[in-house]
């Protein structure tokens, strides 16, 4: 093979697996965080069969996250598997001002979970299982009340819940068929 050609080749090759690393997305822009890995069994009739399940939150703390929950012989797997799963899941949060839009209070089975917006430098006020989504969501201050079961699992489903029925303020604000700034200054609509 001439030189050239050759050469050619390598350049080729090297602008194929150039454009390949462009392409897929950076790990390093995710955030991940194990709220819990707890060992469960499967009874079987030869005795028990045990494996471990882990709950992962994942997000770049810009309104971008993702839970997951998944099962392995070992626990390193475990949280692989259920990390995987929360990139796949992620979900966008409406966030404004650092805080939650609005009051919203939801039910996921047996867990109860209030919401509420907080004033900047509050901080985030929550359960050491809802604090890590409120944290990679980018939502730096909230409030935060369980008022119902404590499972860890049922209440970031709650979270989750709650996250997808966050609207903005331009949602309520054309749902009432008023400006923007109307809605936060409270201001009377001049009368013609």
């Amino acid at each position: 093979m001439p030189r050239d050609l050759q050469k050619e080749d390598e350049n080729k090759e090297f602008k194929r697996r150039d454009r390949n690393i462009e392409t897929t997305e950076p790990e390093t822009e995710f955030v991940e965080e194990v709220v819990e890995v707890r060992r469960v069994a499967k009874v079987v009739k030869g005795g028990k069969n045990l494996s471990f399940r882990a709950i992962v939150v994942v997000g770049n703390k810009n309104g971008k996250v993702g839970l997951g929950v998944a099962s392995g012989r070992e626990v390193v797997d475990a949280i692989r598997k259920a990390s995987n799963l929360a990139k796949r899941t992620m979900v966008d949060v409406n966030v404004v001002n650092d805080t939650i839009p609005h009051t919203i209070e939801v039910k996921f089975d047996s867990a109860r979970l209030l919401l509420k917006p907080a004033a900047p430098g509050t901080g985030i006020i929550a359960s050491n299982t809802a604090r890590p989504a409120l944290e990679l969501a980018g939502i730096k201050n909230v409030l935060c009340k369980s008022l119902g079961s404590n499972t860890p699992l049922s209440i970031l489903r709650a979270v989750f819940k709650a996250f997808d029925e966050i609207k903005p303020p331009e949602y309520y604000a054309k749902l009432r068929g008023i400006p923007l700034r109307q809605l936060f200054h409270g201001e009377e609509v001049a009368k013609s």
